[in-house]
């Protein structure tokens, strides 16, 4: 079986305390990837965000 690599600098996991990443520092550099919108979780383009499932349709208007 491989072992597991860090996500963020793929050094080999020697602890279970920062798990999955290596270290205190890569723990950290993946939050500020995610405070700064550095990862974006896909959705629905922004025009149809807006729509209210269920409502009137705007184009029988």
């Amino acid at each position: 079986m491989s072992q597991k690599k860090c996500p963020i600098c793929s050094a080999p996991l020697t602890t279970a305390e920062f798990k999955p990443f290596c270290s205190k520092r890569c723990a950290d550099v993946d939050l500020s990837r995610w405070l700064k919108g550095g990862y974006a979780i896909p959705g629905r383009p922004s025009d149809q965000a807006d729509e209210v499932p269920g409502g009137p349709d705007p184009s029988d208007a």
